[in-house]
C-alpha cells in the first residue's frame, strides 16, 4: 500500500561536511505536518543552485522509505529523517513499482512522475558516507521527481492513489538503461517516445543515442 511516512521542506543554508568543508544547499529539510504545493514550488522550500535543482519538472522530490533499512544496515549508520533531501518519504513506491508519466493524487494535489532523480555528492556529504552516492547508483534506489499538475495542499495523513498510468517503463528502467546499459538502443528509442519524460532526460537520452 503506498503511504507518506513523513513529509519535509527545508531552505537553503550554509552547512559543513564531515571533513570540516563549508558547502551551500537545501538538503537539510525539517519534517512538517504538510505542504503547500504551487505548480513550481513547495512554500518554505528551495534548492541553491537552479541550474541543476528545482524548475518545473522537480517540484517535489520523493524518496522509498524501504531504502533507508538497506542504507543503514550496509553503512551501519543511522540516517536522519528526509537524509536525501527528498519532501516526501514514502512506502510502497519504490523506482521499480513507479513509472514516468503515473498521474498520482496526494491530498489535494494532482502530480505527475518526471523523471528519476541524478543523484549528486550532496548526498555524501550530507549522510557523511562517502561511498553513498556511488552505491545509489549501482542500485538505482535514487528516488524521483513530481511536477504538479493540480496544485494544493498535501498532508500527512492523506491517501497517495494512483490515478493514471500512460506507459510500462519505470523510473528504474530509466536509470538501468542510461547508467548501465548505454548501447540498448531499443530501449532508448522506448524511453524517448514518452512524451512525459522531464526535458532534460529526454536530452540526455538524445545524446546517448547520437553516441551509441
Amino acid at each position: 500500500m503506498m503511504k507518506i511516512e513523513y513529509l519535509s521542506k527545508g531552505m537553503p543554508k550554509q552547512m559543513k561536511d564531515h571533513k570540516g568543508k563549508h558547502f551551500q544547499s537545501g538538503i537539510n529539510k525539517e519534517t512538517v505536518n504538510e505542504l503547500e504545493v504551487s505548480a513550481g514550488t513547495v512554500a518554505g522550500d528551495d534548492v541553491a543552485n537552479h541550474d541543476y535543482h528545482g524548475g518545473p519538472d522537480r517540484v517535489l522530490c520523493v524518496y522509498p522509505f524501504e531504502h533507508y533499512q538497506r542504507w543503514q544496515s550496509e553503512f551501519g549508520k543511522p540516517l536522519k529523517q528526509s537524509a536525501f533531501g527528498e519532501n516526501l518519504t514514502v512506502t510502497g513506491m519504490q523506482e521499480n513499482e513507479i513509472c514516468i508519466g503515473d498521474q498520482i493524487q496526494i491530498g489535494s494535489v494532482l502530480a505527475e512522475v518526471s523523471q528519476g532523480r541524478y543523484p549528486c555528492a550532496t548526498i555524501n556529504r550530507h549522510t557523511g558516507i562517502d561511498q553513498l552516492l556511488a552505491k545509489i547508483i549501482n542500485t538505482g534506489y535514487t528516488g524521483y521527481f513530481f511536477r504538479i499538475l493540480k496544485p494544493g495542499t498535501i498532508r500527512k495523513t492523506d491517501k497517495i492513489e494512483l490515478v493514471n498510468r500512460v506507459t510500462s517503463i519505470t523510473v528504474a528502467d530509466i536509470h538501468h538503461t542510461f547508467f548501465h546499459n548505454r548501447k540498448d538502443t531499443d530501449a532508448i528509442q522506448s524511453i524517448l517516445q514518452i512524451q512525459t519524460l522531464a526535458d532534460d532526460w529526454k536530452k540526455k537520452f538524445e545524446n546517448l543515442l547520437e553516441r551509441t
